[in-house]
């Protein structure tokens, strides 16, 4: 039950001071003899933030355009406004872009972690230091094809685009990893190191595109999405380089780091003169045999009987 006054008593502002209160003694006094009364003008609500005061200004923006685009053009406009503020008063800016920075603070301070356990992962995999830190060193390629991805479609490269790099550099690391072990398949098979790295880098060439561009075509329907579009741009363009980067970079790599030389030509090869015509068949298992001028070839080896003829 709500008991108020006429309306002619509680609209006025003069009668406040003759309001009564019931003192602890019992006895009715008006207010103006507790209290000092005074008009002014207040703000009906303080918004508070991190227990400073705040006024927030809000906007949408259009569809297909991103808060950061806007943020971006906004920003250098407000340089002006910002340093005339007179002391004690200050501009940030929030939304999507300060939550950006705090989920990308949270995720640089697992990132040692994650490096760590990354790598020893690889050693445990490649059983080897030096191969683990090869494989190590190819993996920020991508970074190249991110860059010029995000560019040419003028996406940023927020929160979600850094997603897509960590998870490009997994599968750049993942291409690595299949070059490296069919090298060692070869090397037990018995090749010799030079020819092992250049076999394994051609047969193995094939899968890594046709896998690289699987991907690449999956993420095209992510690109017209306001939000996942520069997480899809970014793997498209780092996986299309990173691909082509490590079929090049990882070979030429490993024969330095690992110091492979070219095998030397054998003592027989050019010794065949013009007048004596090699015909070679190719069989099954690569073996070849070749009929010379009183000479037999063999798996590549010959076998020189001069004729008296």
């Amino acid at each position: 039950m709500v008991a108020r006054a006429v309306p002619e008593e509680r609209l006025n502002l003069d009668t406040l001071p003759d309001l009564t209160l019931i003192v602890p003694a019992g006895h009715a006094v008006p207010l103006s003899q507790v209290a000092t009364l005074a008009y002014e003008q207040e703000e009906p609500i303080l918004w508070r933030r991190n227990r400073d005061t705040v006024l927030t200004v809000r906007a949408d923006v259009n569809p297909g355009v991103q808060p950061p685009d806007v943020s971006g053009r906004i920003l250098p406009k407000l340089a002006d406004i910002k340093a005339s503020l007179p002391p004690g008063y200050r501009i940030d800016t929030g939304g999507s872009i300060e939550e950006s920075v705090k989920a990308n603070e949270a995720l640089f301070a697992v990132f040692p972690m994650m490096l760590l356990a990354m790598f020893t992962l690889l050693m445990a995999q490649l059983q080897g230091f030096k191969k683990a830190a090869l494989v190590f060193i190819i993996s920020p390629l991508g970074l190249i094809g991110v860059v010029i991805a995000l560019h040419i479609f003028h996406a940023p490269f927020g929160f979600v685009a850094l997603l897509g790099l960590i998870s490009l550099v997994g599968m750049d690391m993942r291409n690595s990893i299949i070059l490296m072990d069919q090298i060692d398949h070869d090397l037990e098979a018995g090749s010799t190191p030079w020819d092992a790295v250049v076999e394994a880098t051609v047969r193995r060439a094939r899968p890594v595109v046709l896998t690289a561009a699987s991907a690449i075509l999956a993420m095209i329907p992510l690109t017209r999405s306001v939000f996942w579009g520069p997480m899809a741009i970014a793997i498209m363009g780092g996986l299309a380089v990173a691909t082509f980067l490590t079929l090049l970079n990882l070979p030429a790599l490993y024969v330095l780091w690992f110091r492979v030389r070219e095998p030397a030509a054998g003592p027989l090869a050019g010794s065949r003169t013009a007048d004596e015509p090699l015909v070679e068949l190719a069989l099954a298992d690569s073996a070849r045999i070749g009929v010379s001028h009183g000479g037999v070839l063999a798996n590549g080896h010959v076998a020189s009987r001069r004729s008296s003829e």
